[in-house]
């Protein structure tokens, strides 16, 4: 069941903020448990086992690291050596989600590659040829990861574990951002799970972020979505249509998850949870580093503070006193740490070597600067020349995610630089997305991205007045209206 959708937004929630409303506040965290599993069950009722079950373990650590120091409201002292069941139970949090999601999500990709390392070194015999191929279940990715960040929270002293197993498979479950982010942190919802308050200005807010993401999502990243669908998919096209192809992706992949992002976000408040923002105008991005502090925020901060930060401690470690090339030890912790978060960030994305070249690509860059600085001349160059040079490099990127696979992607880049034959049967294809609707939606997702200001802002900025809540209405009905022409309707980041 996906937000854009007529299912979702004129049956299930109504049904389910009616029910949730009704009901007194004891029980909504159970009725929310409840909704929510209705609506991650919805594709596959079996994979709620696989929730379930990851839900009940690291509930279960939560408690036996805090007993482990006294009980739950026992204070927490970071000087005090860790014992051994904290340690076991913090191991058995991480090992079960990480095998959850290793076996789901790599399983098919691990015996592909080996099936193909064999073949390709002359010694067929060794194949596996496993025959089993497992199925990807919705939002694994994001609720492992949201899941097993409590406890590493509780373990690290940045919040109390639950006593309640409901409130924190509400916590785990709840539909706003069950299956696509944004990820959220334990210790950033503990004290809103326990309170929150519930008012009309949360409720309209709501309404406005749910209005903006789904215009962002029907209006503008459907169209493009298709343009780059034709592109990609093209056996042959020309430069000019390979850019088209290539930038209209950009904004798919942008306009998909961050309407996804603010849907969430209003889903979220008019439940009364306030979450954090997971998008800030990351295409205004004047460097590699500065476009992942603003690109999908939750999860580049989820990487940093529990992958990247203790590879640079473990590091630091091995590599204190090196100095090689004339290079000190800090810019090599930085490479050998950056490198190996960029392309574990690239495998969580998607389990194919695509992925792991993407990653791998965005973590070289910001090697590469990291290694040049800030140099006087680029910093003297306009911010638009920085802008225009970061998106450039963003864009080269994303056509390895993009791609089919790696040849694909290697072939598509040939097409945009001119490398290759163009058939004759190639013009088609610009009658297909050179028509004045797909152009006017590109332009106006060019004109969205670089001009207007932010969903979080517009709706944080100034109260909700009349004015612009007719435009908000305005906005949805357009959206719904368009949403019953529209075929094409994926969320991209479901499959990962």
């Amino acid at each position: 069941m996906v937000f854009s959708s007529y299912l979702f937004l004129f049956y299930f929630l109504p049904g389910a903020l009616l029910l949730y409303y009704l009901v007194p506040r004891r029980g909504k965290h159970l009725l929310l448990t409840a909704v929510s599993y209705v609506f991650y069950g919805w594709a596959n009722p079996l994979f709620l086992i696989l929730l379930l079950t990851s839900t009940l373990v690291d509930y279960a650590a939560g408690l036996v690291i805090a007993r482990a120091r006294g009980g739950v409201d026992a204070p927490f002292d970071p000087s005090a050596p860790k014992t051994k069941a904290e340690r076991v139970a913090l191991v058995a949090s991480i090992a079960s989600n990480l095998s959850l999601l290793g076996f789901f999500k790599y399983f098919n990709f691990a015996t592909d590659s080996f099936d193909g390392l064999v073949t390709w070194i002359g010694l067929p015999g060794f194949r596996l040829d496993v025959a089993l191929r497992v199925t990807l279940p919705l939002g694994i990715s994001f609720y492992t990861f949201q899941s097993m960040s409590y406890a590493l929270d509780v373990y690290l002293g940045r919040a109390k574990a639950m006593r309640s197993v409901i409130d924190f498979a509400c916590f785990v479950s709840m539909f706003p951002q069950l299956v696509a982010g944004p990820i959220l942190r334990f210790s950033d919802v503990a004290a809103q799970l326990q309170a929150r308050t519930h008012t009309l200005a949360k409720f309209s807010s709501g309404i406005a972020f749910l209005s903006l993401g789904l215009g962002k999502k029907v209006l503008l990243a459907n169209p493009c979505g298709k343009i780059a669908d034709l592109a990609f998919s093209s056996g042959s096209l020309g430069v000019v249509d390979a850019w088209y192809g290539a930038v209209a992706y950009a904004f798919q992949i942008y306009f998909d998850f961050s309407g996804y992002s603010d849907m969430a976000i209003g889903l979220g408040l008019m439940l009364g949870f306030v979450f954090a923002r997971n998008f800030d105008a990351p295409y205004r991005s004047q460097s590699i580093t500065e476009f992942w502090r603003r690109w999908h925020i939750s999860l580049s901060s989820w990487l940093r503070d529990y992958v990247f930060l203790k590879l640079s401690f473990v590091f630091s470690r091995r590599l204190d006193g090196v100095r090689w090339f004339g290079v000190g030890e800090d810019i090599w912790i930085y490479t050998a740490a950056a490198m190996l978060t960029m392309l574990l960030g690239g495998l969580w994305h998607g389990a194919a070597w695509k992925f792991v070249v993407w990653g791998g690509l965005h973590g070289l860059l910001m090697v590469v600067e990291r290694f040049l600085g800030r140099r006087r001349f680029y910093n003297r160059l306009p911010a638009a020349l920085r802008i225009g040079w970061t998106f450039l490099l963003v864009l080269v990127a994303w056509v390895f995610f993009r791609a089919d696979d790696l040849p694909g992607a290697i072939r598509y880049l040939g097409h945009m630089v001119g490398v290759g034959a163009v058939q004759s049967g190639a013009g088609l294809l610009g009658g297909l997305i050179w028509q004045p609707y797909y152009l006017l939606t590109f332009l106006a997702a060019a004109l969205v991205t670089w001009t207007c200001p932010q969903t979080w802002t517009w709706v944080w900025a100034r109260p909700l007045t009349w004015p612009r809540a007719v435009a908000v209405v305005g906005l949805f009905l357009l959206s719904a209206v368009v949403l019953t022409t529209q075929a094409y309707n994926p969320f991209i980041y479901f499959i990962f």
